[in-house]
């Protein structure tokens, strides 16, 4: 593992699905593609170009997947305006995204997010009242742990960027009832002054826009 700090303008050739499990595959750690990539693998086809690929995994289980990487491979985490390597982050320091960088060709490979989560169910880090089974939030799709999408658009209403609205635009018409039903119901009940409950509330009517702002 390398130990020269990257610079924070290091570029970015992610990895494509298959190269993460690949990546991943001697690790026995619970870990799942995530945001946008998750999305993309759901569909079949992608959204749109992506600058990073994201996986996800749980506190503990993030220090088995990290001691899985190959040689050729380090792992860093957030210090101030720059990065540290993992191993020098405090024991219970909260320090995420973890980025894994290819030492080699010095460039940033695939970003690691932690979420909340144990032997049984997945919680949700921002509302620990939602908790699933991880069978619900995690399918398998041709052998490659993948988020469920309306679990991945939960977690992007909570300050959607434009991109992320093509994301939403792209999936919501693709879910099924049951799993648009229950999207629908969490953004209201969870992320409330997202600007994504607008036509939620009021399909026919949008809401004001003060529904959007924050609560002080």
């Amino acid at each position: 593992m390398s130990t020269t700090t990257p610079s924070p303008s290091l570029r970015w050739a992610p990895l494509t699905a298959e190269q993460v499990a690949d990546l991943l595959a001697p690790s026995d750690a619970r870990w799942w593609l995530s945001g946008g990539a998750a999305l993309d693998r759901w569909l079949g086809s992608p959204i749109r170009e992506r600058e990073n690929v994201d996986v996800s995994t749980i506190p503990s289980d993030l220090g088995a997947l990290v001691e899985a990487l190959p040689p050729a491979y380090s792992a860093w985490v957030p210090d101030g305006d720059g990065y540290m390597p993992i191993a020098d982050a405090a024991e219970d320091a909260d320090l995420q995204p973890v980025l894994i960088r290819d030492d080699a060709a010095e460039a940033w490979v695939l970003r690691v997010n932690v979420e909340d989560g144990g032997a049984k169910a997945w919680m949700y880090r921002r509302d620990a009242r939602l908790q699933l089974p991880w069978d619900r939030v995690v399918l398998d799709i041709d052998g490659i742990p993948t988020g469920a999408p309306e679990v991945q658009l939960l977690w992007k209403c909570f300050s959607p960027r434009p991109e992320d609205d093509a994301d939403k635009e792209a999936v919501v018409p693709k879910l099924s009832d049951e799993a648009r039903q229950w999207w629908e119901q969490q953004l209201l009940r969870i992320h409330p002054h997202s600007s994504w409950t607008i036509p939620v509330r009021s399909p026919m009517f949008p809401a004001r826009a003060s529904w959007n702002r924050p609560q002080r």
